[in-house]
């Protein structure tokens, strides 16, 4: 009747809800264990039968010979198969989204940073417009940039993505990258290639307990640990790859499906090609990186040498970039040319809307005599400057909130925030800040040992604006000598005025280079 095909048409034309692509992707993943088990029946098999016919002839006795060997044969390889491969199954669904999470370094985001709050805008705006019940945002502490997506152990997704993403992408991009992640979560991979990537954790745990320690104990015998480890580790190794070959087959045309999705969830292809473009010029290893999380990401994490050797790489865990980009082009109605020529224009449009940071002097005239800070540091204590012994104020540098000293323009920034100041690049500096950089530079360069940290001279240490602790100078680190000044409690670190500035104008520097 023409009212029953109105509704079969209207129920076919219904999106599945979340749950129902969950219980479906579960049932997938049963298929990926029997196939998983199928596998190691025939890898033990031929083990066992090599070790069981090398056993024999050394013994003199005929492999096989006995009544109901086959038999036995087959029940023990059979049983031990299905043991090891319901051991990796089961520790893979319920430890494998958070330690994979846990293992790229990935954090909530942080509710009083600019970038990660457009960032939980961004993932919060692709959920709806995607109909999901719930996605988590987490970012990876990274300068590379890249996304991927993961189911955790209680079901829900979740999307992160790493710091060099939030600073270098506009807000489509963002918009766009995160609509590809989440349309791996509608779609169901994200569930499936958890699961297919978590599995690799098991034999990496195994190759860990094999390999011996750096220090061996009295009496430890090398010989006997390696033949009794080499076995197993070899056999690590080889599942290991074949994990890995499962997530080239499960996840290679995916992408290009995720990719189209993503264009109906954000509504810009030239975004996402834009997106993909930036994730690959930018790519390399990601946090404490594992070869078998590559299906996860946007683009496969690989060092660059990978890249300039093969830039297309045909057989991967995902399709060709240029592929990618040039399928995106088309929908955009330009051509790979034009995409890289948006990034390129949008890359001067921000450089010319930069903030131009001047050096103290130019805002304050000539420094205070060093003689005179310290006997007005003398006063200073939590919340007051321990230069001018005045109240800092609160200020947002590069999205992050700092305290400032209004009279010294010294800076005191958290330890944990660093990272992000120095990947983002929302700030340029005046040329007088960039001369005073590279005299620093040639200063250190000329003679690395001698460190002008004025509190040295000083017989009492500042307390810490934060907590209290008295300030310790240090240089910022041993590639950067930036005089500083550390808490060792609460990890916050005092810049001197421009300090924060020079410390960034050269590790910008040095990424240029």
């Amino acid at each position: 009747m023409p009212g029953d095909s109105t509704k079969d048409t209207a129920r076919r034309r219904t999106p599945v809800d979340f749950y129902e692509i969950q219980r479906r992707q579960k049932a997938k993943s049963l298929a990926v264990f029997a196939l998983l088990t199928a596998v190691y029946i025939f890898l033990f098999g031929a083990l066992f039968a090599l070790g069981w016919i090398v056993v024999g002839t050394l013994s003199g006795r005929t492999p096989f010979a006995k009544p109901g060997a086959w038999a036995e044969f087959l029940i023990f390889d059979a049983f031990f198969a299905v043991l090891i491969a319901a051991l990796q199954y089961f520790d893979a669904r319920k430890n494998g989204g958070a330690f994979i999470l846990k293992r790229l370094g990935a954090q909530p985001p942080d509710r009083t940073d600019r970038y990660h709050v457009r960032f939980e805008n961004a993932v919060e705006e692709i959920r709806l417009a995607a109909g999901l019940p719930k996605v988590k945002a987490y970012v990876l502490p990274d300068w590379t940039v890249n996304s991927l997506s993961v189911i955790e152990p209680d079901g829900t997704p979740a999307v992160a993505a790493t710091e060099g993403m939030l600073a270098e992408f506009t807000d489509d991009e963002l918009e766009a990258a995160t609509a590809h992640e989440t349309a791996h979560i509608a779609g169901g991979d994200a569930f499936l290639m958890t699961l297919v990537c978590a599995m690799s954790n098991f034999f990496e745990r195994v190759r860990n307990m094999l390999e011996p320690d750096v220090e061996e104990p009295p009496g430890f015998s090398r010989t006997r640990f390696e033949a009794g480890g080499s076995g197993l580790a070899a056999f690590a190794a080889l599942s290991s790859a074949l994990v890995r070959t499962l997530g080239i087959l499960v996840n290679r045309e995916r992408e290009i499906l995720a990719d189209a999705t993503a264009v109906e969830l954000g509504r810009s292809p030239a975004a996402l090609a834009r997106a993909i473009y930036k994730a690959d010029v930018r790519n390399s290893f990601v946090g404490d990186f594992n070869r078998t999380y590559a299906p996860l990401f946007i683009v496969p994490p690989r060092p660059r040498h990978e890249r300039e050797r093969d830039p297309d790489r045909t057989i991967g865990t995902h399709p060709p970039v240029a592929l990618r980009i040039g399928r995106l082009a088309e929908m955009a109605h330009t051509t790979p040319r034009g995409i890289v020529d948006q990034v390129r224009d949008i890359g001067r449009e921000r450089e010319r809307a930069k903030l131009v940071v001047p050096a103290a002097e130019e805002v304050l005239g000539p420094a205070p005599d060093a003689d005179a800070s310290s006997r007005i540091a003398a006063g200073a204590g939590i919340g007051l400057c321990p230069r001018c012994g005045i109240p800092l104020s609160d200020a947002r540098y590069e999205g992050v909130p700092i305290k400032i000293c209004g009279r010294c323009m010294g800076k005191l920034v958290h330890q944990s925030v660093m990272e992000r100041i120095l990947t983002r690049t929302e700030i340029s500096f005046s040329p007088a800040l960039a001369r005073k950089a590279e005299e620093f530079r040639d200063g250190i360069q000329r003679n690395p040992l001698k460190l002008d940290i004025r509190r040295d001279r000083v017989s009492a240490r500042p307390p810490c604006p934060s907590c209290g602790y008295r300030l310790a100078a240090r240089p910022y680190n041993y590639q950067y000598f930036i005089p500083v000044e550390r808490c060792l409690s609460c990890d916050a670190v005092w810049f001197d005025a421009d300090n924060l500035e020079i410390l960034q104008i050269l590790v910008e520097r040095a990424k240029a280079r």
